[in-house]
């Protein structure tokens, strides 16, 4: 069953992972992503516009590369090189990542509602939410005035899909202010 897909862009290629979970048992195993790769590593199939590279390794998730028409003129290897030139960007991309996320001030809106899809779009890197629970004891994440449920809030969370993320958990009131992070074992506190 297919996770859904990761969208990355690199110069003018969009590159589609699309994770298919293997698994160990009952133990979720988690797919490792593309890597540079050589012709005889992959395996490369098509698809209308899309090239379909599925990598030896089962442990490697596949790629689905949108190339538009060119691909039935590429050959195998000419799709391994642009694989490889993503790869190279999204690489030196991280490379060249300062740290640096933006948060929206306090009073403005973190979300907008996307038009076309009907999905809540954060406007900034960092979100600050409220954890509340419905009447059937569900999670609902506030943020401004907009309550999420998980499921609303998980798929907002898919336009970083392929990023990580920190979660801080703070006082209600203390939401706007950024905590003081210490390293090491946690010691229970009253809150």
């Amino acid at each position: 069953m297919l996770a859904g897909p990761v969208r990355v862009v690199a110069n003018r290629f969009d590159m589609i992972a699309c994770l298919e979970p293997q698994s160990s048992g009952s133990r979720f195993v988690r797919p490792k992503k593309p890597t540079h790769a050589s012709i005889d590593q992959v395996q490369i199939t098509r698809e209308g516009t899309v090239a379909v590279i599925e990598f030896a390794d089962p442990n490697i998730m596949g790629v689905n590369l949108t190339l538009g028409e060119a691909v039935h003129g590429m050959t195998d290897q000419k799709i391994v090189e642009v694989h490889n030139d993503i790869v190279a960007a999204q690489e030196q991309s991280l490379c060249d990542w300062d740290n640096t996320v933006f948060e929206i001030p306090a009073g403005k809106p973190q979300l907008k509602l996307h038009c076309d899809s009907g999905q809540w779009v954060p406007e900034g890197d960092v979100l600050r939410c409220i954890i509340e629970d419905n009447e059937r004891g569900e999670a609902v994440i506030i943020i401004d005035d907009n309550e999420l449920s998980l499921a609303e809030f998980g798929r907002m969370l898919t336009v970083h899909a392929g990023w990580g993320m920190r979660i801080a958990f703070v006082p209600e009131v203390l939401i706007h202010e950024q905590p003081k992070v210490k390293v090491g074992k946690l010691r229970r506190r009253r809150r």
